[in-house]
């Protein structure tokens, strides 16, 4: 036993004195910065994209000349020009950063993003909306090798609450964006589409100072058409039953968390009669609460429950609050609602927890490309499922008046996400008895 730990390289005294700690020192260093960064980016990210939601409903019907609940229709086929783009590319994406690094990927993917919003900010007509939508999710390759950032650098125990800082961005930008992209409507409804730009911009330049690479070469796979696709990245998926699994259950959950960027604008204004104002400063609400419950309350719950019970605990949290809001009768009850629903926050780090560890380094990036791919189908039903409800049942004076419509049925998406959830669990049980 002595002469196996004599000769350990790992452990060996004197090459530990000489480089360990000074190569330990770096490492932690890069690592931090990875991590700083990509919190940063995924903040402006989303602030970026929080700004201009306060006034997307105003400006669509500047367009177009139609009211309210015709708009929404507009505002759901530009969620899904960008998802049908992010559920081709996206796997290709995440295949280029496992070949080629993880850098020069995200930065390409956030100069696609700034364009968006320049484009946006000039648009004189929807269909160059659509244009500016196209080419945001063609390069939105942000959130996926974003998390392929978090997997490179964090060890597997971490990975879970590390991922839980990509959410605390989102909640953060979600408190700065709706909230001044609010206060910049009074300028016209085009100024949060030109800070949105600016920000991305900023973004770009700041990644190109500090934005280390997290993939070794020697840690690099080649490039392969076969797996950069939507069908082969579901293929790969399909050879690990519990990932595969998961990834359903991130299906219908991407699904229903759609009837948030989907109808939520439309659904105050038509509901209680809010201003973009209003409707920012709702939103800067739940980006506190979210932010807060991802960057404290996941770090601390998912090492205490792990990573099913914090799954199943955020999954019932949400359905339930999905169905709270459908209900609401007071402009109120939408802030007391959405503090209620914190622990819903534990769904994605936990999941993907589960999921990064049972993925091999090489393969992160694919997997997350696999995980956008399977986001953006979410991203292109649930829009128009959720608009489609919104017009038909918030249209007065025509059938049955319901705008909470979209949010009851996100609700039972939710506990169908759920009960698919319990089947993925149990079959997770069952192999660690096996393994015992």
């Amino acid at each position: 036993m002595r002469t196996e730990v004599a000769s350990s390289p790992e452990i060996d005294p004197k090459a530990n004195s000489k480089n360990g700690p000074k190569n330990k020192s770096k490492s932690i260093s890069k690592n931090k910065n990875a991590l700083t960064f990509i919190f940063i980016t995924v903040l402006i990210d989303m602030a970026g994209f929080g700004i201009i939601m306060p006034v997307l409903p105003d400006l669509i019907r500047e367009l177009t000349g139609e009211g309210l609940a015709r708009a929404s229709y507009y505002g759901g086929g530009l969620l899904l020009a960008f998802a049908a783009m992010q559920f081709l590319f996206a796997p290709i994406v995440g295949n280029l950063s496992d070949r080629f690094g993880r850098r020069p990927i995200l930065l390409i993917s956030l100069a696609g993003f700034g364009v968006n919003y320049a484009l946006m900010a000039f648009a004189p007509t929807m269909f160059w909306l659509f244009i500016g939508r196209l080419i945001a999710g063609a390069l939105g390759a942000t959130l996926a090798t974003a998390n392929a950032f978090i997997a490179d650098v964090s060890p597997p125990e971490k990975r879970a609450a590390n991922f839980g800082l990509i959410g605390a961005a989102f909640g953060v930008g979600f408190i700065l964006g709706p909230v001044l992209g609010g206060f910049l409507a009074q300028y016209g409804v085009r100024a949060p589409f030109f800070a949105a730009a600016a920000l991305a911009l900023i973004n770009v330049i700041y990644g190109l100072i500090v934005l280390p690479e997290t993939l070794p070469p020697e840690k690099r796979r080649p490039f392969e058409w076969r797996r950069a696709n939507p069908l082969g990245a579901f293929r790969h998926l399909a050879k690990r039953p519990i990932v595969l699994g998961l990834a359903w259950v991130m299906l219908v959950f991407g699904i229903a968390h759609q009837v948030y960027p989907a109808i939520w604008s439309f659904f105050t204004q038509e509901k209680f009669g809010w201003s973009p104002l209003d409707i920012g400063l709702s939103l800067g609400f739940v980006g506190v609460i979210y932010g807060f419950s991802q960057a404290v309350i996941t770090r601390w719950a998912i090492p205490r429950f792990g990573e099913i019970r914090s799954a199943t605990i955020g999954l019932i949290v949400l359905s339930l609050a999905y169905f709270a809001y459908a209900f609401a009768f007071a402009g109120w009850q939408i802030y007391v609602i959405a503090l209620a629903s914190f622990l819903a926050a534990l769904i994605g780090p936990a999941i993907n927890g589960i999921m990064s560890n049972r993925t091999s380094e090489s393969e992160q990036g694919e997997l997350q490309g696999a995980m956008a791919s399977i986001a953006a189908i979410g991203a292109i039903i649930g829009p128009i499922l959720f608009t489609g409800l919104f017009g038909t049942f918030s249209t007065k004076g025509v059938g049955i008046y319901f705008p909470g419509a979209p949010f009851f049925a996100a609700g039972v998406l939710a506990f169908f996400a759920l009960l698919w959830f319990f089947r993925v669990a149990a079959k997770m049980r069952q192999e660690h008895k096996i393994a015992e």
